[in-house]
């Protein structure tokens, strides 16, 4: 969630959420049990939820695909904003996650428009390489194992159309990518990747502000 170390203030953040956020009763009943496990800081904030179905939106995206699902409230977002035909697939490893993301899918009905693929991300998107030998994806949002994010990256660069959209992610992690004392594998794989983005004439790229930082990146 956003905090004040990403912040100029709590009362902002209020603010910024009274006056723009539009969750339906799922979407906050997911929320709030989210909140209540230990791991509750993974799940994305409501606001970034928003902001990625007004992208799928935007791009005019079909198929989706998602690296991390937890509990499932970006699935959610994406799920809802897709037109009639789209689809998400998404994976995870852990099902005490997801099964609270496939209750609320279908809380919401639209399970018909997610397949959940339970495995190591890398290895789920390798498999998906290999059984469709070409771009598949229109969106691909990330939001896994931090360290592997570049392994993803490249990945994502394969599985993806011309013009498609890559999200990444917790690009700021918390503000520790600014402390050079941290050299936890996490901080450093960011690090990286973001030096990389920046400069990879294989996109069109823009580091956003929204929660714990978001990368877009458009293939050309």
């Amino acid at each position: 969630m956003l905090d004040s170390m990403r912040s100029p203030s709590i009362s902002l953040l209020e603010y910024l959420r009274v006056n723009s956020l539009r969750e339906t009763e799922v979407q906050t009943q997911l929320r709030k049990e989210t909140n209540l496990l230990p791991e509750a800081g993974w799940e994305v904030a409501p606001e970034q939820s928003q902001f990625l179905g007004l992208l799928v939106k935007l791009s005019n995206a079909q198929q989706v695909l998602e690296i991390g699902t937890f509990t499932g409230h970006s699935s959610l977002a994406i799920a809802m904003a897709l037109p009639t035909g789209g689809h998400l697939t998404t994976c995870d490893m852990v099902d005490n996650y997801t099964n609270i993301a496939q209750r609320f899918w279908k809380k919401a009905g639209v399970e018909d428009k997610i397949t959940l693929i339970m495995g190591p991300a890398s290895s789920t998107m390798e498999n998906l390489l290999i059984q469709k030998k070409k771009p598949l994806f229109d969106f691909i949002f990330i939001d896994a194992n931090k360290k592997d994010y570049d392994t993803y990256y490249e990945y994502a660069l394969k599985l993806i159309k011309s013009n498609g959209l890559i999200v990444l992610d917790n690009m700021f992690w918390g503000g520790r990518v600014l402390d050079q004392n941290d050299n936890e594998k996490s901080t450093i794989a960011l690090r990286q990747l973001l030096k990389k983005l920046h400069k990879d004439d294989r996109i069109d790229f823009s580091l956003l502000p929204i929660d714990d930082g978001l990368a877009l990146a458009v293939k050309k």
